[in-house]
């Protein structure tokens, strides 16, 4: 057989079906499978932005190409909407639409990054931030984000990580895996410092729809003189409107970065599917209320997972936000993904293994809640309290 990529080869096989087949050995026992694996929301689309797809769909106009920086409605819609949210003036002309923000990520760091640069990611980090730049042959480096910190970087390692091959800084807030929400004036300080070392910040928002009531602006960076110098922001339609089949992500950056994208863009995927596009950006501005009521109802479901690790001995959340908790396991030297496969195939309970996240997180699991209900949620404490003795390393 001829050669294959090895930065591909090397790569481990994707996370989630892994972990999702672990549970395949459990018997039931104890009810049905609490699947706390994916990031995925756990209710359907609204039902008139269903009609709005199947009307989309139904009009021979979008099995044509598009746009290659997406649909001017949609960039249009979502310019509105994210200057409301940010008391900021942005345009259509900063925003470039993609296929689901995993390839808006690729995008912006092939738009700043070339062979022999590195990136710099939190740790622990998403990881399919961490083998997209593996098999781009992009450097990596990482900034350690401690528990005792609130899994936050400080900006005295961001400054010590940064040297004369990095080109960026990418972070997720509300964070995957943690949950740990990056406060708007941390935020602010990354970026300066990113401006002055002459790096860009790469901030993945997919999560900012579903911040407390308390803290609906995530930040004030679109405020900032000149933002469009050092920020790149990403951002997904797939959780806010329950459409991740759709693949339909975003990207928030100056006129000049939207353009260097639109050449990546075009050899990537030439545009966005484009019935999403349609029908989103006609649900964009009705949809508010709906929003809304998903925020509130994943707050409940976060608090439904507090209030069930509170009640099991020995677990304990070490940060929780928006989809994600990442919580501390009571089995010290045990590696985390035994612990995982452990819980799937005798609990029913599927999360991904902390290791998966970067060097040092054996000690967590990822709980992703918003796929289940606070009810379900509340069955966690009986199937944790069973689990019993976890042994092997």
């Amino acid at each position: 057989m001829p050669r294959l990529n090895p930065l591909v080869a090397d790569l481990a096989p994707p996370p989630i079906p892994s972990v999702q087949a672990w549970a395949r050995a459990y018997d039931g026992s104890l009810g049905t499978t609490v699947d706390l694996s994916q990031a995925v929301p756990g209710y359907p689309p609204h039902p008139e932005l269903i009609a709005l797809l199947k009307a989309a769909a139904a009009n021979p106009s979008t099995a044509a190409y598009g746009p290659i920086e997406g649909d001017h409605s949609l960039r249009e819609a979502l310019a509105i909407d994210e200057s409301a949210l940010y008391g900021a003036a942005i345009a259509a002309d900063n925003i470039h639409i993609t296929a689901g923000c995993n390839q808006a990520f690729i995008c912006a760091v092939l738009a700043v990054s070339e062979p022999g640069s590195r990136v710099l990611l939190s740790n622990p980090f998403y990881f399919n931030h961490e083998t997209s730049l593996r098999m781009f042959g992009i450097g990596i480096g990482l900034v350690d984000c401690p528990a005792e910190g609130g899994f936050l970087p400080s900006l005295e390692a961001l400054d010590a990580a940064i040297t004369t091959d990095v080109r960026a800084f990418a972070v997720v807030s509300p964070n995957n895996p943690t949950g740990a929400v990056y406060p708007p004036d941390l935020l602010a300080d990354i970026l300066e410092l990113c401006r002055r070392r002459g790096i860009w910040l790469i901030l993945d928002e997919t999560y900012r729809d579903f911040l407390p009531a308390e803290a609906r602006r995530p930040h004030e960076l679109f405020l900032r003189a000149g933002w469009g110098d050092g920020l790149i922001s990403l951002y997904s339609f797939s959780k806010s409107f329950c459409v991740p089949g759709y693949r339909l992500g975003a990207v928030t950056a100056s006129p000049t970065v939207v353009a260097e994208i639109a050449k990546i863009m075009d050899n990537l995927q030439i545009c966005a599917p484009r019935v999403g596009q349609i029908a989103v950006a006609e649900a964009l501005p009705r949809l508010g209320a709906w929003r809304e009521t998903n925020r509130t109802e994943i707050t409940r479901r976060a608090n439904a997972l507090k209030a069930a690790i509170a009640e099991t001995d020995g677990w304990e959340i070490g940060a929780v936000g928006a989809y994600f908790a990442f919580v501390r396991h009571p089995f010290a030297g045990v590696q985390s993904a035994h612990v995982a496969e452990e819980l799937a195939r005798r609990a029913g309970i599927v999360t991904v293994p902390g290791s998966y996240f970067g060097p040092g997180q054996d000690d967590y699991l990822r709980f992703a809640f918003a796929n289940a209900t606070a009810e379900t949620i509340g069955f966690l404490p009986g199937r944790l309290g069973q689990l019993g003795a976890v042994g092997g390393a």
